[in-house]
């Protein structure tokens, strides 16, 4: 006998507060996995084969230029999902999509999937509101890499890493990070140095620990808090 997923087990917030009839929609089709570092959702120019509903973790999305540069654009945690293309009516994707903090996710074939917000507008509507705080997060982040300075962006973006995480230690080498703020590693290890020096974090073997959200939340200053306060306005609305 085929066991579904229940609602109330579930803890990506985009699928757990779905109102039932419409979370019933989507249950006889919804199959959980785990997911490493590195795992891949989505690759430029390729069919999304499936959408995925995050539980605690963190997906990356990605740009890639013409010249090879790569640069992270936004990030896709248990508040959301990856596939957003498919809200648009387009199959295939732009960017790569990848797990950066390992998870489990709520998956769903993206054919199914389409078909359910083909059948139901209240549905697309309201994954519709998820796509559009996700855009207001990446306008941030063009923001903030433009105005801000690299210990600013820095503790930033590890406050959304807390925020979608289960963990406050992080596996992430200052490469990866240089690569997800588009810097050099060098600027990378001292804005890292000079968080650890203000109390915000700690640096361990491979990676980092949140330390202090309070101190990390005063270094990040006004770089943090409009796209998360904007999230909870349009998806609680």
């Amino acid at each position: 006998m085929t066991r579904f997923l229940q609602q109330t087990q579930i803890r990506n917030r985009l699928l757990a507060t779905l109102p039932a009839a419409d979370f019933a929609r989507f249950q006889p089709h919804l199959e959980r996995g785990s997911y490493d570092q590195g795992a891949v959702m989505e690759m430029p120019g390729e069919p999304i084969a499936r959408a995925y509903f995050p539980e605690p973790g963190m997906v990356s999305v990605v740009v890639r230029g013409a010249d090879g540069t790569r640069l992270e654009a936004g990030i896709i945690g248990p508040e959301g999902m990856t596939g957003l293309a498919l809200l648009h009516g387009i199959a295939e994707a732009s960017n790569s999509v990848f797990v950066q903090i390992p998870c489990r996710a709520i998956h769903i074939d993206a054919g199914i999937f389409c078909s359910i917000i083909e059948e139901s507008r209240p549905v697309h509507r309201r994954l519709l509101r998820y796509a559009y705080a996700f855009s207001i997060q990446m306008a941030h982040t063009i923001l903030c890499n433009g105005r801000f300075t690299i210990e600013v962006r820095l503790a930033r973006w590890l406050l959304m890493c807390h925020d979608r995480a289960d963990t406050e230690d992080l596996s992430l080498t200052h490469e990866f990070l240089s690569l997800m703020l588009g810097v050099r590693r060098a600027g990378v290890t001292t804005a890292v140095r000079r968080l650890e020096q203000a109390g915000a974090v700690k640096i361990r073997r491979g990676g980092l620990g949140i330390r202090n959200r309070d101190l990390l939340l005063e270094c990040a200053g006004d770089s943090y808090g409009i796209p998360e306060a904007e999230y909870a306005r349009i998806i609680n609305a």
